[in-house]
């Protein structure tokens, strides 16, 4: 049985820091087996919020220093991680920071310099993930699903929650996954507004009423008739959501109760056609008591919400296993998920230097 030991850097769309797992995989020829040994979240500090959210609007040469920059940061912020737990891992998987995903124009864009991290490390380190997809065609995302076949078999349907939400689940023996909606961007951007990172448990949201108008409006884009594979970026965000929202003469509180219904709905228009069945939930979302309450009352799957640490880390572990597959040459991105002309061993290896 073959160990691998690998550490996992994942920073979502919702900007709450960088969630670091050292996991530990192993694999006997038919199954793979993981261990979360240690994990944590580095929170962004103000200046970090600052450059990734202003990213999405610098220029190329600015862009290629943020790279550098926000690659060496990720390079300390590991190193000090694996000096803390005495560790040693033979690999360091980073999924970077999305600034711009259009793979309907050929283009995706993940920060977080490789040959810096693995400068600051010491150890092999892989990241982009995404772009070899996206250049055979594919929607470069999701890329979980690949974890979730292997690492979560025992849920048909696994529904992530975070920035962005998104659902993989198995038909006639192919991996579907996309995108579902914009999720905790949302919620998180209306929070800010009252002063707070996010709703907690969903307070807010349900001290609010649904604005049935609003409702509509949101729901009635055309994203959410597509037939997958689909996914989404900060650009729909940017773009759709945040004018309607900003336009709006709601409440607060209105706003966030119905930005919640919306995502609630979407949700369960995309998993209800499935066979009755456990659903797992993770991501941030999975803490959100008010989105999950909503979620049972209208899904009609077994709702499954696990250990805080499969939660909080999941993506982190995925990215984790993605770098491991990498390493053996196996497949990591399923083009029955992105679309794109064959499935890809992707990633880039860079080793210290």
């Amino acid at each position: 049985m073959r160990d691998f030991k690998v550490i996992g850097l994942m920073s979502g769309s919702s900007l709450d820091g960088v969630d670091i797992a050292y996991v530990n995989f192993s694999h006997d020829n038919k199954k793979w087996f993981f261990q979360i040994v240690e994990a944590g979240n580095v929170p962004y500090s103000e200046y970090w919020k600052e450059q990734l959210i202003s990213a999405f609007n610098k220029d190329k040469e600015e862009l290629k220093e943020l790279d550098k920059e926000y690659g060496k940061y990720l390079g300390t912020i590991t190193k000090k991680f694996i000096m803390k737990y005495d560790m040693e891992p033979k690999l360091i998987a980073s999924h970077g920071h999305t600034i711009f995903h259009r793979p309907e124009e050929g283009f995706t864009l993940q920060i977080g310099d490789g040959q810096e991290i693995a400068n600051a490390t010491g150890i092999m380190t892989i990241n982009d993930f995404r772009t070899e997809d996206v250049e055979k065609g594919g929607q470069g995302a999701p890329l979980v699903p690949i974890g979730d076949r292997h690492l979560f078999a025992e849920y048909p349907i696994c529904l992530n929650i975070g920035g962005i939400a998104n659902v993989s689940y198995e038909a006639d023996n192919q991996r579907i996954a996309y995108d579902i909606c914009i999720a905790n961007q949302l919620l998180n951007y209306l929070a800010g507004k009252l002063g707070y990172d996010y709703d907690n448990n969903g307070n807010f949201a349900k001290q609010g009423k649904i604005n049935q108008e609003l409702l509509n409006i949101l729901n009635e884009n055309p994203y959410y008739n597509q037939e997958a594979p689909k996914s989404l970026g900060r650009e729909f965000f940017e773009n759709v959501q945040h004018k309607i929202i900003d336009n709006s003469i709601l409440s607060v509180n209105d706003l966030l109760a119905t930005a919640t219904e919306h995502i609630v709905f979407q949700i369960v228009n995309a998993t209800n056609n499935l066979e009755a069945t456990k659903m797992l939930i993770t991501g941030g979302g999975a803490k959100n008591q008010y989105l999950i309450e909503r979620i049972r009352d209208l899904s009609k799957h077994e709702i499954i919400i696990p250990e805080t640490m499969i939660i909080d880390y999941k993506e982190a572990l995925i990215f984790a296993f993605l770098a491991a597959l990498k390493l053996e040459g196996k497949i990591n991105v399923l083009s029955s998920v992105t679309g794109a002309s064959s499935d890809s061993s992707s990633g880039k290896i860079w080793n210290p230097k």
